[in-house]
């Protein structure tokens, strides 16, 4: 298991005993907070930490966050906890959607993991899942779409806009980008 399949176990199991199936006590949280909470996608400490996400958010959110796949491309054998890929069942409109699923293990008889409306948190397979929502609140058969996480970008690669220089007399300089520099002595004098 890598670190990162570690903190999803552990989100998975924090959502689990707070929102069990027996006493749903936070039914306000919807299925597109816990499922983006168990991916990682918020920078919190736990899932009470953040506000709730609507509807017309998690529209966005899946549009900037993740890419549309066809089922064909989802792994045979996937199991959250050892794959760097996070994978999301849609159901509904993306645009406007119902549901969210996480896709948690390929070899279980219930590889999703998500929060029923009126359940709580848990693991479902597909057929639950079609059961719960086609054909209710407008989705339609054909409305069941999978999404790949997009890998996030280093943290390198996010804090390229500043360049911080420290002189040992204890100045320093910080400068937006490289061409703000100003060039070495050596680089400036012409032959």
């Amino acid at each position: 298991m890598n670190s990162e399949g570690f903190l999803v176990l552990d989100r998975i199991n924090e959502v689990t005993m707070m929102c069990s199936r027996e006493h749903p006590i936070y039914e306000q949280i919807s299925s597109f907070s816990i499922a983006l909470y168990v991916l990682g996608h918020f920078k919190c400490a736990d899932l009470m930490s953040f506000e709730d996400v609507e509807a017309d958010e998690a529209a966005r959110i899946l549009k900037e966050a993740f890419l549309p796949i066809p089922a064909d491309q989802l792994p045979a054998n996937y199991n959250i906890c050892e794959s760097n890929e996070r994978y999301l069942l849609v159901l509904g409109d993306p645009a406007f959607p119902e549901h969210f699923a996480v896709l948690t293990d390929t070899k279980n008889a219930k590889p999703y993991f998500s929060k029923l409306k009126f359940f709580g948190s848990g693991f479902d397979s597909l057929k639950e899942l079609e059961d719960e929502f086609l054909g209710k609140d407008g989705v339609e058969r054909g409305e069941i779409h999978y999404f790949k996480k997009i890998s996030s970008r280093p943290l390198a690669a996010e804090n390229l806009g500043k360049i911080y220089t420290f002189r040992s007399d204890g100045s320093y300089a910080v400068f937006e980008d490289e061409s703000q520099m100003p060039m070495k002595e050596e680089a400036s004098v012409s032959n």
